[in-house]
């Protein structure tokens, strides 16, 4: 994916490769919000997206309302260059959170819906709020050093290459402390209505790792199925709260094999 640099507003990354013939996917991703960690999907998904990725300054200090909001302008400026195709959405984490806002806002405008571990599961593990409190008191040494600590609950790290394992410690040192504690407080006070899910008709893919350690996703995923009227769940055995880098994982080939893709998006090998 190409990097622009992220000052002021979230954008898009984009491929080297644009594809505008393309059903176009979008993904929101979690907390670190810099997009990077989807690059060992990025290639798969190409075989039948037009991608982009969402990239929230580190900086950003806005609420769910304004970054949906700008979610949608971005979208809309893709369709304005190329309009008659399919808008496929997938948050991941803090990303699911956000996709659930985003699609309430316009929920003519997704064919398919994905949520990966969904953060919507944050309420269920309150001292993760209690925890968020203490943020502002970890010397900035310490934070960086912490980060390490989180790898065994983001992911199932045998399942990981070094490099990607390298790439999750950046991203998790990339977010300044001020904006974990925001994005936590966003989560702790993350709420959408039962019925405007249930206004959501059309197909939704609901992910689960099986060995999510940071949130409960298996028990998020099955109340988030039972309030979509369209959707279906899976459960990635053996898997953690990143699993899009876990090896032997690819999005294109799940959507496929779970017979998630629309006739409009090309069924070629990823």
């Amino acid at each position: 994916m190409i990097s622009p640099k992220v000052e002021l507003k979230p954008c898009f990354l984009t491929p080297k490769r644009l594809q505008p013939e393309l059903p176009l996917f979008v993904y929101l991703p979690g907390m670190d919000g810099t997009g990077q960690l989807l690059r060992s999907q990025t290639a798969g998904l190409e075989a039948g997206f037009d991608v982009r990725c969402l990239a929230i300054p580190r900086d950003d200090l806005t609420s769910w309302d304004v970054l949906a909001h700008n979610v949608l302008d971005l979208i809309h400026a893709e369709l304005e260059k190329s309009a008659c195709r399919e808008v496929y959405l997938c948050g991941e984490s803090f990303g699911g959170c956000l996709a659930q806002k985003v699609a309430i806002k316009a929920p003519k405008l997704f064919k398919r819906i994905v949520l990966i571990n969904s953060a919507s599961a944050f309420h269920l593990r309150p001292f993760l709020g209690w925890l968020s409190q203490l943020t502002p008191l970890v010397p900035s040494c310490l934070y960086d050093i912490g980060g390490l600590g989180l790898l065994p609950f983001l992911a199932n790290l045998p399942r990981i290459s070094r490099s990607d394992r390298h790439e999750l410690v950046k991203s998790i040192r990339y977010v300044p402390p001020q904006t974990v504690l925001w994005r936590i407080s966003l989560l702790r006070e993350f709420h959408v209505d039962d019925a405007q899910l249930s206004s959501l008709t059309q197909p939704v893919l609901v992910i689960a790792g099986s060995q999510d350690r940071l949130l409960p996703s298996l028990e998020e995923a099955k109340r988030l199925t039972s309030i979509l009227p369209n959707a279906k769940m899976l459960v990635l055995s053996n898997c953690g709260h990143a699993c899009l880098l876990e090896a032997d994982i690819n999005l294109y080939e799940i959507m496929k094999e779970q017979d998630f893709l629309d006739p409009s998006v090309p069924m070629v090998e990823a």
